[in-house]
């Protein structure tokens, strides 16, 4: 598997890895989920430099997780804003701030506790089935090969012994 290359990689896991797997492209999506929208305030929030913010930024909104919109014309400035692309992200982010909240707090606890509008009250992402609505945990789940993987790829092999077996045991 080549790393500049994953975005051709024939598994959900390593594509979007391609597009969010680095420190920095995480940390700008959340600063955009907490509605930073400018270089500026970008660089300021995250001390990135900024060669390396313009190239994220880039990257982002080369995958479309982005879109860059004017917002002054002299001299030319943009906002970028989270797409429906970029808003599914979000799922994925508040999974990574629940483990951290979880695993990595220090004596002052949570950084920031998240309110739900609908409801007022303060809550943790909880992951469920979309057809039961069960909670989910990697104990409780099987893969099979989907028809996007190739017949040739070490996931298909894996994912086949593993049905195999599963159906063995049951």
């Amino acid at each position: 598997m080549k790393w500049d290359a994953l975005e051709e990689e024939p598994c959900s896991l390593a594509r979007t890895v391609a597009v969010i797997g680095d420190r920095w492209s995480l940390l700008i999506l959340r600063e955009c989920f907490l509605r930073i929208r400018r270089f500026d305030d970008f660089q300021a929030s995250l001390g990135i430099t900024r060669h390396l913010l313009a190239d994220r930024l880039k990257k982002l909104v080369r995958f479309g997780v982005l879109r860059k919109i004017p917002y002054q014309e002299a001299p030319k400035r943009y906002e970028y804003i989270l797409t429906q692309k970029g808003l599914d992200l979000y799922p994925i982010i508040m999974s990574i701030v629940h483990w951290g909240n979880i695993h990595m707090v220090d004596a002052r606890g949570r950084p920031l506790l998240h309110e739900h509008k609908s409801c007022g009250k303060m809550f943790d992402p909880v992951m469920v089935c979309s057809e039961c609505g069960e909670p989910l945990s990697a104990k409780h789940v099987h893969v099979h090969p989907g028809p996007g993987v190739r017949r040739s790829s070490p996931l298909h092999a894996s994912a086949r012994e593993r049905t195999k077996k599963n159906a063995e045991q049951a």
